[in-house]
Formats: structure tokens, sequence, C-alpha cells
């Protein structure tokens, strides 16, 4: 093969644009001819069509130039853009011609507005891209040692895909004291080697020579081919076997059948006995493989028969080399040339080039409704086809070229009277008998566009329940056009009504043909609740026309929100909260409210509140729906001093979600006792980690400092006139609601006050616990005057929502709250 530079070359040098543009008009006429070499690269250009048919760059597309061809078509394309025609695929010449003098691909250019074609024929020319190839590397032959000197053994040729001077030249053979080679030409030109014997052969002193046989081309560069030979030396046989001819010719038609004797072959040899009985068979060429199963010869009278079923469109000439083989295995050649002669055993194909349908109806007379091609693989005669449109119709069938027709409206086209023919065609090919095809074309009549797209209703409302999967259909919206083709053809397409900032297209997409909507989001009630939009379908007729509807979404809530619980805010950081709560609280005293919210809306919001964990017997109680935790009853002195309640807030909704607090209630004659029951549960908590025996020993040291507690406080809650207590909380502090109100609120604040009036004494004397420092940014309202700690008795009425005390030692941190003095 040639390299990228050759290549290069070729392409720019070798095309030759050998016949110009003879004469072109509107009529069919004229023919143009280039010559290119093989094997040239993809997208090499040949030569500029367009300016050889005289035709201008500028119109190319207008006029729709095209190749059209059956068997060139794929070898080349034409670029509307310049009129260059170029290489589309690889072009081998022996595959398409073989061996033939000449080789050709041809196509039609066809033009319209005016209608025109002109044949371009396209002659492929050889280069010398193989090599000579043996069909065996290794020849052996068997030398009689009494050989003369001068004798010639002939042998098998090599095989070159190229022609002329491309093809096998000469031949070489390796140095040797015996033998040297000759070339010899037959009569159809091809070279076959033939050695000498220039030097007699001993076989006692030499049984085998090997030689090297190399089959050089003409080409430049020049390419070669070797085999190797192997000769024998031997007694014997010293005649050749003779054919009565080198070449034999015959011609038989396609249709012949099979087992049919088509030659016999003949060879005589002048030895007697065995060396003369001669065996004939196909010698093993490239060419003979590519044929094999073809034909079969008689080893012994050399008749050549036909095997399987010949087809003159796939191949025209058979080349086949026989060889005669005589009792000594010495061999001879010949070559059996098969024509194969073309019968009519191909109906016309009828082949739509171009074809408009539906055509306007008021369409003037003298259109082209088609344009068709006919075309039959048969040769001659049998190739020549006349074509016809069978019964009355108001079209002509006009010849444009030897193989096109053009199908043309002979009067105006009426809708109302026909909407559609169909247009039989019949190609008639002009053998003996002669064979026919029909085909019918079937061309609709367009209508004009006069109907709008109707919607069934004015206005649609869905239901879309939100927490939506993203891209889920929701509704389908659809309308009616009357008119057909393009003109019945709607689309569909969405528009913003309503004053929403975002495009429709963040939260709805629609299917342009079938008027499916699609959500492009996940929907929340809690953000938006409705949309309004406006559909509009269009026809694709011209002009287009349009009719529009209303579409309205509603998004339906669903229960996706759980409790948010405002008070008690969550634990955190291992910190409770605790509540104090009077010794002295009545049976249905409020000790605290559990405040939360539901963003959801209607049922889902609506919110219960539980107890789901009470220390047993339980001294509290919690009002189902305001959330008020009451004592059940009064209090006595073995009743526990802590008491940890968990509260369940739950909506309405299906499932139902909810939300959990923990309170820590802590019974207290006065505030001095808040700080050893604090210190208690602060000491428990921190020695879970501690080993068993420092468990034990805390343990001890707790209780005997519970005991003292409560001997602490049992004294002084019998000796607590002069000690404030807290007095009854206020059932009144503030009117009942409705828990569904709360869901109004979203934005973490509280539904209404919840503010108490709180009275506290603290010992001066206690010094466990401190008030929290001002660099911790606690708002100052919420903390306690510290002058107010040692005059029970005067209550301040500001609101105080929460207190926090910290214990230096400790991060417990205690909420003192809700109580009224």
């Amino acid at each position: 093969m040639k390299t990228q530079t050759q290549r290069n070359k070729g392409i720019r040098w070798q095309v030759i644009l050998s016949f110009l543009f003879f004469w072109l008009c509107h009529s069919v006429s004229g023919q143009i001819n280039y010559y290119i070499k093989e094997e040239m690269r993809k997208d090499s250009l040949i030569a500029n069509t367009a300016k050889d048919l005289g035709l201008d760059v500028k119109k190319l597309s207008s006029r729709k130039l095209r190749i059209v061809s059956h068997a060139s078509e794929k070898y080349f394309y034409m670029n509307l853009d310049n009129g260059n025609l170029y290489v589309k695929d690889r072009i081998d010449r022996e595959t398409l011609c073989g061996a033939a003098a000449s080789c050709y691909l041809t196509f039609d250019a066809v033009v319209e507005y005016p209608f025109n074609i002109v044949k371009v024929k396209l002659e492929v020319q050889d280069i010398n891209d193989n090599s000579p190839n043996f069909f065996h590397e290794i020849f052996t032959l068997q030398i009689i040692e009494s050989s003369l000197v001068g004798t010639r053994y002939a042998l098998q040729s090599a095989e070159d895909p190229d022609i002329g001077i491309n093809s096998v030249q000469t031949y070489m053979l390796s140095e040797n004291q015996h033998f040297t080679v000759t070339d010899k030409a037959r009569p159809d030109g091809t070279k076959y080697p033939e050695i000498l014997l220039e030097k007699s052969l001993d076989r006692e002193a030499q049984s085998m020579l090997t030689l090297t046989l190399t089959a050089l081309d003409g080409g430049n560069p020049v390419r070669s081919g070797t085999a190797v030979i192997k000769i024998i030396v031997t007694d014997a046989n010293d005649n050749f076997p003779v054919f009565l001819k080198e070449i034999y010719k015959v011609s038989v038609n396609e249709n012949i059948s099979t087992n049919t004797t088509l030659i016999t072959v003949n060879a005589t040899d002048k030895d007697e006995g065995v060396n003369a009985q001669i065996t004939y068979s196909f010698s093993k060429t490239l060419g003979n493989v590519h044929h094999t199963g073809m034909f079969t010869i008689h080893p012994t009278n050399g008749d050549i028969k036909l095997n399987r079923h010949l087809d003159f469109e796939e191949v025209r000439h058979f080349e086949i080399s026989v060889q005669a083989k005589d009792g000594g295995d010495l061999v001879t050649h010949c070559k059996i040339l098969i024509e194969v002669i073309d019968v009519n055993d191909n109906e016309p194909q009828i082949l739509i080039s171009t074809l408009s349908t539906p055509i306007p109806e008021d369409s003037a007379v003298g259109t082209m409704v088609a344009l068709i091609e006919i075309h039959d693989q048969d040769s001659g005669d049998n190739g020549e086809v006349d074509c016809q449109i069978l019964d009355a119709m108001p079209f002509d069938l006009i010849l444009s070229s030897d193989s096109y027709y053009r199908i043309a409206t002979r009067t105006f086209m009426d809708r109302e009277q026909q909407s559609s023919y169909n247009i039989t065609i019949v190609a008639t090919d002009r053998g003996s008998p002669p064979l026919s095809r029909r085909r019918t074309i079937r061309l609709d009549i367009l209508d004009v566009n006069d109907n709008p797209p109707v919607f069934q209703k004015s206005s649609y409302i869905a239901y879309v329940p939100e927490n939506n999967l993203p891209g889920a259909s929701i509704y389908c919206i659809h309308a009616l056009d009357l008119d057909s083709g393009e003109n019945g053809k709607i689309t569909y397409s969405v528009s913003n009504i309503n004053t929403s900032s975002l495009p429709v297209s963040s939260y709805l997409s629609i299917n342009i043909e079938t008027g499916i909507f699609y959500a492009q989001k996940t929907f929340d009630y809690e953000q938006d609740r409705e949309f309004q939009l406006q559909v509009t379908a269009s026809d694709s007729g011209s002009p287009s026309l349009s009719g529009n509807a209303t579409f309205t979404i509603r998004i339906v809530d669903q229960n996706d929100n759980a409790p948010k619980i405002l008070y008690p805010l969550p634990e955190s950081g291992g910190q409770s909260v605790f509540e104090l709560v009077p010794f002295s609280s009545e049976p249905d005293s409020l000790i605290t409210k559990v405040v939360a919210v539901d963003a959801d809306s209607g049922h889902n919001s609506w919110l219960s509140y539980h107890f789901i964990q009470v220390t047993e017997p339980s001294h509290f109680i919690i009002n189902e729906n305001t959330g008020e935790v009451r004592t059940s009853r009064a209090f006595q002195e073995k009743d526990g001093m802590n008491h940890k309640v968990v509260v369940m807030v739950k909506d309405n909704g299906i499932p139902i979600l909810s939300a959990t607090a923990t309170i820590r209630l802590v019974l207290v004659d006065s505030f001095q006792q808040v700080v050893p029951e604090v210190n208690n549960q602060i000491n428990e908590a921190s020695q879970t980690g501690l080993q068993l025996y420092l468990v034990i020993a805390l343990a001890l040291i707790s209780f005997l400092f519970i005991v003292t507690v409560m001997l602490v406080i049992i004294s002084k809650y019998r000796g607590s006139k002069h000690t404030p207590t807290f007095g009854s909380l206020s059932t009144s502090l503030y009117p009942p609601s409705d828990p569904r109100i709360l869901s109004m609120y979203s934005d973490g604040t509280l539904p209404f006050p919840l503010s108490y009036n709180v009275c506290l004494a603290l010992d001066s004397a206690e010094n466990d616990f401190t008030y929290v420092k001002s660099d911790q940014n606690v708002p100052v309202d919420n903390l306690i005057d510290a002058g107010d700690s040692a005059h029970g008795n005067d209550c301040s009425n500001n609101a105080l929502q929460s207190s926090a005390l910290i214990e230096p030692t400790s991060n417990l941190v205690i909420s003192v709250g809700m109580l009224k003095c």
C-alpha cells in the first residue's frame, strides 16, 4: 500500500479531468468523464461538478443537485456548498472490476427547477497497490536426474490483482548451480515462469535442491512476492503433458441448467504407461478459490460441468486454471475463460426518487408530483423499459431521461371532490418474453387551515397532594381540531396568570404533544396553595390557529409536619428543665403548661397532649386540649420529692406525628430546698461511671444526706409560719383556647402571653447557687432581682417566663417559671 505522502501526491497530480462539459440545456443531454486513481483517500477532491455543469454554486441547494446511482453513490458524495465532488469511501479497482482492462463507475447528476440529468462517468485507473502472490508458498518438483541440460520446467505463475505494468512482469531465481528462470507469456499477456536446467543433476550427489522464486511487478515502487521451490531429483518421467490449447473460451447463458458440460479440456503426454496417464484437476489459485463449488471437472476425461446456477448480474466472467498431471507427477496448466450471457430474468424496478405528498388543492397545472426511476438489472433490450399510468388520472407521465419519469398534474385538484389518488405505474421491459412490474403511489390533497383547536371546557381544576414526587404526571388536558394533517396537529403551551414571582416552568411542565402536566418540584402546601395557569393549544397550520383554557391547581395539605414544642425547650447537653412545685399546692393547681404548634392546617394541626411516662402513683394530670399540667391531689409527707413526667404532643393527621418533652417536677416548701435537691440529682448522675465500691460509698453518703435533708424539711415545715410559701396556682391565668389556633403560628412564637408573677424568697446563707453573670448574654428581664430575696411578701408584677440558676460546680440548669406568688 502507498504511504500517506504518496497518496497525497496521487490526489494532487493523478486526478485528471479528461472530458469537460460539452453542452448543457434544459433538456437531458451530455456526459462528463473523469479519470481517478484507485485507493484515493476519503474526502479527496475529484472535481467541481457544479462548475462543469455550468451551475451557479449559490443555487445548488435550491436546485437540489444530487447524485443518483445504485452502485456508485456509496463511493462519492457532493458538497452543495461549493459543488465539489469528493471520494466517500475506499475505491478498490480490483474489487470492482477484477482483471478487466477498463473499470468505470457511473452516476447521474440530477438538478431541478428546471429539471435536468447529466451522466457522469468516472474511469478508475489502476495503481500498484497489490504485490505479486503465489498461492503456494512452497512448490515441489520431481526432476529425473537424467534430464538433459536445457530442459525447461513450467511453474505456476504468481497472481497480481493489478493490471498492465502494475501486474507481474518478471521472475527471479535465487543463485544456484543448476537452474535459471525465464519469463514466458501466454496469449492473454500474463507471464509465467520456466526454470531452465543448465547443469545436469546428480541424485547421488544431491537429492534435493531448495530455491527461492521471486515475482516482480512493474510498478513504482516495485512490489514482489516469493515462493520456495523444492526440487526432488528422481528417475523416470521426462515428458510433460501438453494441452491442445493454452486458453479455452466458452460462452453460456445464465439460465443454463446445472450439471451441464460446459467444455472439455484435453492434454497429451508422449510418455508411455503410467507416465502417460493424465489426471485433470483445478489448480489451487486465488481465482479458483473465489469460484469454489461453481464448477466441477472430471479427473480422467476433462469434462467441466456447472455445479450451481449462474447469475449474470452477480458475475459475468469466470477465469479458471486447470492442471494436467501425468503418472510421474509432471504438471502443465491451461486457462478456462467462461463468459456468462444475459437472459431476461429480472423484472423492472420502479423506484420513487422524489414524492411530493400531500399537495395543496390549489397547485398550478404542471406541478411535479413525483420523480420515479425505472431500473432493470438486465442488459441490452432486456434492460430497456417502457412506462405508463393505468386508468384515467388527472396526471401526465413525462419522460425526463432514459430511466427517469416525472409525474405532473394535468388539471386543478379539488379536495372536496376527491381527497386522495392512487396512481398505478406499470413498467414493461423489451425482453422476450417481456417482464413487467407495477407500483401504486398514494397522493393526498392538502386542505386549508380553517378550524382552531377547541378545549372541551373553558376551565379545569386539579387537586394535587403536597409532597408529590418530582416528574409525576398530575393532570391531562385535551383539545380537538377538526382539520387534518398538520392543520390538526396540536401543540400545548402554558403561561402564568397569577402574580407568582417564579416562572411556571419551575413548578410545572407540559408535554407539548399529549397535554399531560408534570410536576417539576415537590409542592409544599405551607408555601404555595394554588396555581392558576393559562393553557394554549395551537395547531401547526399556516397561519397557526389557537385556543385557550384556564387551568387551576390546588395543593392539598398532607400531614408532613410534626408538632413543635415551644415550651418546655427540648433537653440539650444533658441539661433538664425543672419546675418547682409548692408542697402546699391544692388539687387542680396549675403547675406549668406545655406549648406546641404544628405547621400543617385543618385536622392535621389539631394537637392533643398526653402523659406517656409518669411517676407512679401519679400526682399530676394534663389537659388533653390545652397542655396544662395540674396537680391531681394534695401532697403528703410520704410523697417523693422528685417527679418526672414525659409529655407527648401528637397531631390529628394520618399518619399521626408527635413530639415529646420531659419535665422534672420538684416538691419544695421554699427555694432554700432547691439547692440540696439539685445537688442530689447531680451527684447521682455523675457517679454512673465509677467502680462498684465507689458507687456503694456514694449511695451511703447520699442516703445520709437525704435523711438529713428530710429532717430539715420536716422541721421547717412544722415551723413555717414565718416562712413565705407559695400560694395556690390560679387556674384563670389565661382563657381556654382551641389548640387548633396554634397552627397559625409557625415562627416559633407563643400564640398568647404565658407570663406569671413570681415571688421568690432565697435564704442569703445558701450560696450553692449564683446568678448568671452578665457576660453570658442572658437578657436582664429573665433574671431574678436579688433585692426581692429578703422580702417574700413583696411580689413583683413583672412577667417572668424563665429564670436561670446555675450551680458553679455543675452544668445543671433549673428553669423556674409559670409560678404565681
